[in-house]
């Protein structure tokens, strides 16, 4: 069995982690290993969290992986880089702290746990920055669940990513998935990208004697005379831990703490469940946070068919926004953006105020594209060359602005301007496929510029894009072993934080590709490390 009914939990346990994402897992299976007894509630009725619906990357310069597959790094570069990336907001205590931990976490993970790990051949988000590098993001090697019962039941079911791995995905550039590869991997449940990750994590965790729990959502939180006093799903189990890990998402889901702290209105496409039980328990237990208005940003296309867990959702848009023969406009008919740059910066700019007006510039926003592109590419899950019926078309760009309430004279001019750059491949208005990291999602079938063709054939189509999260990436405020700050900076004993339920190590920044994940396992790994250190100072 994966997980214990809540009947048969025990009285006591040395360690209560909530959520069961990949920083809860990860800080569980350390603790774990050094001989504490550990309990780990997840609220869902299946495991993972966002984790186990996401990527799966874990950006970690520097680690030894790289070095094994011949991708050069120093500490150097990357603390340069990383000084680049924030602009100063880490400070050398904590880039020293984030080279060192994630690198011992990649270690721990490829020799201590069932993780399997492989670089990509990825460029940092910005290679025009001094100290970016390739290499630094690490993939998952497919998982197949099969020879664990009742794992596969256990886990959190996989969105739309099809089941390949991002290596595999990034080795066919641009060509089709083989479908008999999809035929097998579908019918025998492996997972790739973040399932990958979880499953093998929950793995390590049932070897190391983790006590897993779901459904199991913490209701209650108090502090007792040694330790904590945890009441799970309204009083349906009561149990005592020595320390408490707040590890269970972001707060993207929860309408209300999103219009208390986030700057504009933002589309969640991770787990439903990330609604900041964990926040709420740490604010009640007298926590600080800090970086509330941040979160892990991408642009998010809604078709109406698109449902997890039951509830309208969404898919990345990026991939959609890079191929030639897109662009994407506000209502005024402009671009806004290089549609090609890391999905996090351009997710900014959908926040963006109109000087003039005072009011959101770019909060309503379409992808428009043409015939020619409907043919080649699927935009949202589609079936390239069947339009679907959530796309608006118009057989002139003037009808389809009308139809889609674009300015009609601004579009007319922004695809004049673009269509003329495309004819030559080159963007001049934001330099659209002009960086090694721009064309890494584009076409490379294409030339001369794989990010760049002209919108003209006819029908025209447009659909709807909004800025969207993957998470939230405020939280509570902790020190470099996790622990939770209350608001004079003083630890509060026996709670720890990690993942997007505590504030994100990059203060608002996204280095890279799998920063998500690599402060979430940077942070949980060093958590499970500071719970084993008490281990040897009682020995």
């Amino acid at each position: 069995m994966i997980t214990t009914p809540l009947t048969e939990l025990r009285d006591h346990y040395d360690v209560a982690v909530i959520g069961s994402g990949a920083a809860g897992l990860v800080a569980a299976a350390r603790a774990a290993g050094a001989g504490l007894s550990v309990l780990v509630l997840e609220k869902a009725e299946r495991l993972g969290g966002t984790s186990a619906v996401g990527g799966g990357v874990m950006w970690a310069p520097c680690n030894h992986l790289m070095e094994k597959a011949g991708y050069p790094d120093s500490r150097e570069a990357a603390a340069r880089y990383l000084r680049a990336a924030t602009e100063g907001r880490m400070t050398d205590a904590e880039i020293h702290w984030y080279l060192t931990t994630s690198a011992a976490a990649v270690r721990y993970l490829d020799a201590c746990t069932e993780v399997r790990l492989t670089p990509l051949a990825r460029p940092d988000y910005h290679p025009e920055w001094d100290g970016a590098a390739t290499g630094r993001g690490l993939d998952n090697d497919p998982f197949d669940p099969a020879p664990y019962p009742g794992l596969a039941e256990a886990l959190r079911p996989p969105t739309y990513f099809p089941p390949i791995s991002m290596n595999e995905r990034d080795a066919l550039k641009g060509a089709p998935v083989d479908p008999e590869l999809l035929a097998q991997r579908g019918r025998s449940g492996v997972r790739t990208m973040g399932g990958a990750l979880v499953g093998r994590l929950v793995v390590t965790a049932l070897r190391r004697g983790v006590t897993l729990a779901a459904p199991a959502r913490v209701t209650g939180l108090e502090r007792g005379d040694t330790g904590w006093r945890v009441s799970v799903s309204d009083g349906a189990a009561r149990v005592a831990a020595g320390r408490v890990v707040l590890a269970s998402g972001g707060f993207e889901w929860n309408p209300r703490l999103r219009a208390a702290y986030l700057p504009f209105p933002v589309t969640p496409i991770s787990a439903p469940s990330n609604e900041g039980d964990g926040l709420l328990l740490g604010l009640a237990a007298g926590a600080a946070v800090a970086d509330m208005t941040a979160v892990w940003g991408v642009p998010v296309i809604t078709a109406p068919t698109q449902r997890y867990d039951g509830l309208p959702s969404g898919r990345m848009g990026n991939v959609e926004l890079t191929l030639p023969g897109s662009v994407t406009v506000n209502s005024q008919g402009r671009r806004f953006v290089n549609e090609a740059t890391n999905y996090h910066d351009l997710n900014r700019v959908f926040g963006n105020t109109d000087p003039r007006s005072g009011r959101s510039a770019n909060a309503r926003a379409w992808l428009v594209f043409d015939q020619s592109y409907l043919n080649t590419y699927p935009i949202a899950g589609s079936t390239p060359g069947t339009p679907e019926t959530w796309m608006v078309s118009a057989g002139t760009p003037a009808d389809l602005a009308r139809a889609c309430g674009i300015d009609p004279d601004g579009l007319i001019r922004t695809l004049r301007r673009f269509n003329a750059d495309a004819r030559v491949g080159v963007d001049t208005e934001f330099g659209r496929g002009a960086s090694e990291q721009d064309r890494h999602l584009g076409d490379p079938a294409h030339t001369p510029n794989p990010c760049l063709a002209p919108v003209e054939k006819a029908p025209f189509y447009a659909v709807p894009v909004h800025a969207g999260v993957l998470g939230t990436a405020g939280g509570l405020r902790t020190d470099l072993d996790g622990r939770v700050l209350d608001h004079h900076g003083a630890p509060i004993a026996g709670l720890y934080a990690a993942g997007n339920c505590s504030a994100t190590v990059f203060h608002d920044a996204y280095p890279g590709g799998g920063a998500t994940l690599g402060s979430a396992i940077t942070r949980g790994f060093a958590v499970g490390e500071h719970l084993a250190a008490t281990v040897s100072a009682s020995a």
